[in-house]
């Protein structure tokens, strides 16, 4: 059984969307239970219309709902103890939870998910992967937005974090694993990147198989399993690529509509269509994973409807049946036992 906390306060929509999402990942993972913590009187008449929810979920009530805008800091102050968003999060903390999902303000949820949880041992700060869909699949990208800039060790810990949360996530022995650089020649890109490469690959670590860096285009090729950059940079490309795809999506829409002819060939080509509006979706791949903490959060887009509330909800099953939190912490151990000195490995220098 695995007890997912959830701030259904969070988000555009609320209550509204939140626990019809929850009812429909329960329909696709029954084993799974649900502490909910939200405002009573907007939450209740919602919950009522879902009996088998109701019946495998537990409801808190809050006196205090995290806005949209609110700052981290505001969040903090006024929150604390009593929001949605810090309750679903302390659950965690408790062991009343496995995972803690929100739709809620980013910046507030990760300031509160740092104070509740703290970061791991050995690690200075956390990160955001985001789902990325590829020609490929699915790949992992991180970070895409929790911190700006990023020293060597911090790249280098947040290749082991994509790497474990690739293992959980897509169920393989040794994940590819890309720096994001300029080009793929090692002379190129930032001091930090470079160092970041080398220590990896000199570490070879066995969780996961490092190829070196990889550049823009990699993201939608899927390249890697793993694509490891900073906050600024991996934020920046995230909405780019969000952009794009509804931009792509108006074009079509615009162009199918011009003439009957185009109508005609639209409807002859509508199953092809589809499945190009299915794979542009970014529901179906929503749910953005705080790495590097002591506990699991799971972020969904503020935005979503129910269908992508779900998808979130699904990754959090992921990552706690997969044993995230575990998976980390044991490359750490490996990481930090043969770390290397001057290029080589520590324990060839005791050898």
């Amino acid at each position: 059984m695995i007890t997912v906390s959830v701030d259904v306060m969070g988000g555009d929509f609320g209550p509204e969307v939140a626990i019809p999402g929850v009812a429909k990942s329960l329909d696709r993972y029954p084993e799974l239970r649900f502490q909910l913590y939200g405002i009573e009187e907007k939450c209740k008449p919602i919950l009522d219309q879902f009996p088998k929810l109701k019946n495998a979920s537990e409801f808190h009530h809050c006196d205090v709902a995290v806005r949209m805008d609110d700052k981290p800091s505001k969040a903090l102050r006024h929150g604390r103890w009593r929001s949605s968003m810090w309750r679903s999060i302390e659950a965690v903390k408790n062991g009343e939870a496995d995972v803690c999902v929100s739709a809620g303000n980013t910046g507030a949820l990760m300031a509160m998910a740092r104070f509740c949880l703290r970061t791991m041992a050995n690690i200075e700060r956390p990160a955001i992967a985001a789902i990325w869909p590829t020609l490929r699949g699915e790949s992992i990208v991180l970070d895409v937005g929790a911190t700006v800039g990023a020293d060597a060790q911090q790249l280098i810990d947040f290749s082991m974090m994509g790497a474990a949360m690739a293992r959980a996530l897509f169920e393989i022995d040794r994940p590819t694993v890309g720096l994001l650089n300029i080009g793929v020649e090692e002379i190129k890109g930032q001091e930090e990147v470079k160092e970041a490469g080398r220590i990896i690959k000199a570490s070879d670590l066995p969780g996961m198989n490092y190829r070196g860096f990889v550049e823009g285009d990699d993201l939608g090729k899927g390249t890697v399993d793993v694509v490891v950059t900073e906050g600024f940079s991996g934020n920046i490309a995230l909405k780019a690529a969000e952009g794009t795809a509804r931009q792509i999506g108006e074009y079509l829409r615009s162009a199918m509509s011009r003439t009957w002819m185009a109508r005609l060939g639209y409807l002859m080509a509508k199953s092809a269509f589809d499945r190009l509006r299915e794979k542009m979706d970014p529901n179906k791949v929503n749910g953005g994973v705080f790495l590097g903490l002591n506990g699991v959060v799971i972020k969904s887009h503020g935005g979503t409807d129910a269908d992508g509330f779900a998808a979130a909800v699904d990754v959090a099953h992921d990552m706690a049946r997969n044993n995230l939190i575990s998976k980390i912490e044991n490359d750490l151990k490996i990481f930090h036992a043969r770390m290397p000195v001057n290029g080589e490995l520590v324990e060839e220098n005791q050898g």
